[in-house]
């Protein structure tokens, strides 16, 4: 059975506007009789400034698409295309590059270093990369960030005077400080409380509906996936459904027949 094509163009919509596009990816894990296949011939494309969550069964590969996705793993067969540059053919230090000059990454783990202010951490990206933090025309672009999650008055505290609602905070702004083409979020709300994930996804929605930012996010909280412009499910390491203006409801019924 051939995965459904998610994302197609709407009329007039240009390839310049399909910012990430995998084809045909598989990814098997070991060989011979102890092969395990995770994904299977997977195909989506992601448009610039929409907000996409990856659902599915424990097992069901969606961790390793995205993983696939941001070049944090190597694909069996397949290409993965970040605009024009199929990362799946990079060296190691190009594709380090890649990574580091296009896509952001927040984690269900926070990734902080613990001796550096939350300035500091959020700066820190761009200063590896070996470049100011403000990137393109803005100079105000880290004020921007930094006012838009709330964290004037925490700039100078250190990881361990954060809550974690913050600590994630923080982690958001040093993924959108670059202003990445993509910005990839594995349970970005796993380790919070409500309140605290709430915040953190609303503003990943802020990041995308004011400042144009693609976000690709893996959840299994339908909660979390209402707040994206559409939902892929993946069941069995295949693309078995999208749904568009997800509601939590209708994500719990779509969870709750792939489950069943």
């Amino acid at each position: 059975m051939t995965a459904p094509q998610p994302d197609e163009h709407p009329p007039g919509l240009h390839d310049r506007d399909r910012v990430m596009v995998a084809d045909d990816v598989v990814k098997t894990y070991g060989a011979g009789d102890g092969a395990v296949t995770a994904l299977r011939g997977v195909s989506a494309a992601f448009t610039r400034g929409r907000f996409t969550a990856i659902m599915g069964p424990s097992g069901s590969g969606k961790s390793t698409f995205l993983h696939c996705l941001a070049g944090l793993d190597t694909v069996t067969s397949g290409t993965v295309l970040i605009g024009e540059v199929d990362i799946t053919g990079l060296s190691r230090t190009r594709l380090t590059e890649v990574r580091r000059d296009r896509m952001g990454f927040v984690f269900q783990a926070f990734n902080l270093l613990p001796m550096l202010t939350a300035e500091e951490n959020i700066r820190l990206t761009g200063r590896l990369a070996g470049r100011g933090a403000d990137r393109g025309a803005d100079p105000g672009w880290f004020g921007t960030v930094v006012d838009t999650l709330g964290l004037r008055d925490r700039l100078d505290h250190r990881p361990a005077e954060l809550s974690g609602g913050q600590q994630q905070r923080v982690a958001v702004a040093r993924a959108l400080l670059t202003r990445p083409e993509v910005l990839f979020a594995d349970e970005p709300t796993g380790n919070l409380d409500s309140r605290s994930g709430a915040q953190v996804l609303g503003f990943l929605r802020t990041a995308v509906d004011s400042y144009g930012q693609t976000v690709i996010m893996v959840t299994h909280d339908p909660v979390a996936a209402a707040h994206a412009d559409r939902v892929l499910f993946l069941a069995d390491g295949t693309i078995v459904d999208e749904l568009a203006g997800p509601a939590i409801d209708s994500v719990h019924a779509r969870m709750r027949k792939l489950e069943g």
